[in-house]
């Protein structure tokens, strides 16, 4: 295959990728703010696209730790990214059937990390970085927005202890607005980085950009659309499970999980801590739930929740590993791997028309919303 065509071919994944990651992650933003009626949810998911498009313009930080830091752009080539994409993807699409809110970031750290050790060995990946700057945030963000958001909560409801329950719903009615949105805001500072970093890294592994660039003005605008356009999609079978899957969330306990979450996320974007934000939001709405007395938090919904998320990465390794390897082999390999991503993506597809979930459904009541496709 001409080298050009393949640059090209990763390019139109990585976005791929981002758009996945859009449709994905929208539960992040606007779950609680859906499911307290704050917002309507075909207006929610378009709020949300336009601050991640205006997100993604704030900081290139987490864009230079994924094209400088996670893998050796020396050692690999724009097919191994390639495979890298297609296991992330992959994994998106099957966790969004089943409505588990795992981590996008993490399926695209580990389809990386597993193509580039197994197409260039053990020296490809830089271990102390993924330490870091992924496993280290991974365990300690959603704690900190757990414990953040326990106290907010338990703050707000002492705090206006003498308000009618009406007027005090009214008003963080109001506050979920603005800090969903500054979620949404946080979202794009985030994650749309990571496919920023991934076209960077291509190019510098196509000899397109010297080793150390920045993101180009034309990817960090094409990132940014993607995950806009994804966004604006609605990943209505995520967003049931986090609006009404792990806690019955009222308006007080929506506005600290989203404030909480917030401040986690811009934090870490500022510092170059590829996190994710699914487990920052997941963790936020935990702590939402402990935080208002005799708040039941579905512990079970949760649990599925975490396994999903240990899982992420070992299995985008493994199918970013084969994937990588069977693109390595040259032109053939490459249309294989394609031709089976789509296969993956119209069959999850299919799937998931059997039992769609929608902005005009996503509000009801499910008893388990992470082990059955209906719950989305």
């Amino acid at each position: 295959m001409d080298f050009s065509l393949i640059v090209v071919v990763v390019i139109a994944t990585a976005l791929a990728f981002d758009f996945t990651n859009g449709f994905h992650d929208t539960a992040n933003a606007m779950a609680t703010s859906i499911a307290t009626g704050a917002l309507p949810p075909r207006v929610a998911v378009g709020i949300s696209a336009v601050l991640n498009l205006a997100g993604a313009f704030i900081s290139i930080e987490v864009a230079k730790t994924i094209s400088n830091g996670i893998v050796d752009e020396k050692l690999i080539t724009p097919t191994v990214i390639f495979g890298g994409l297609v296991g992330a993807i992959v994994w998106n699409l099957a966790t969004w059937l089943f409505g588990l809110p795992s981590s996008s970031s993490h399926a695209l750290f580990g389809g990386l990390i597993g193509a580039s050790w197994v197409a260039s060995g053990v020296d490809a990946v830089h271990f102390p970085v993924v330490l870091a700057k992924i496993i280290v945030p991974a365990l300690a963000a959603p704690l900190v927005a757990c414990l953040a958001s326990t106290l907010a909560t338990y703050l707000a409801y002492k705090i206006t202890r003498q308000s009618r329950d009406t007027t005090r719903a009214k008003g963080f009615r109001v506050g979920q607005i603005v800090t969903a949105s500054l979620v949404s805001l946080a979202h794009g500072t985030n994650d749309a980085q990571k496919t920023m970093g991934v076209i960077t890294l291509t190019l510098i592994t196509a000899g397109s950009l010297p080793t150390g660039s920045v993101p180009p003005v034309w990817v960090i605008v094409c990132a940014g659309t993607a995950i806009a356009l994804g966004t604006y999609l609605g990943g209505w079978r995520i967003i049931r499970t986090m609006g009404k899957g792990i806690t019955d969330i009222e308006t007080p306990q929506g506005f600290a999980a989203e404030a909480s979450a917030t401040a986690v996320i811009l934090t870490s974007s500022h510092v170059g801590f590829a996190l994710s934000t699914t487990h920052v939001v997941s963790g936020g709405i935990v702590g939402a739930g402990l935080g208002k007395r005799l708040a039941e938090v579905r512990w079970g919904t949760a649990g599925r929740i975490v396994i999903a998320w240990v899982l992420t990465l070992p299995a985008a390794a493994l199918v970013g590993a084969l994937s990588g390897r069977v693109a390595d082999m040259g032109t053939v390999g490459t249309v294989a791997v394609a031709l089976v991503g789509v296969a993956i993506g119209a069959g999850v597809y299919l799937l998931a028309r059997r039992s769609p979930v929608s902005a005009g459904n996503v509000n009801e009541e499910t008893d388990a919303p992470a082990a059955q496709p209906a719950a989305a």
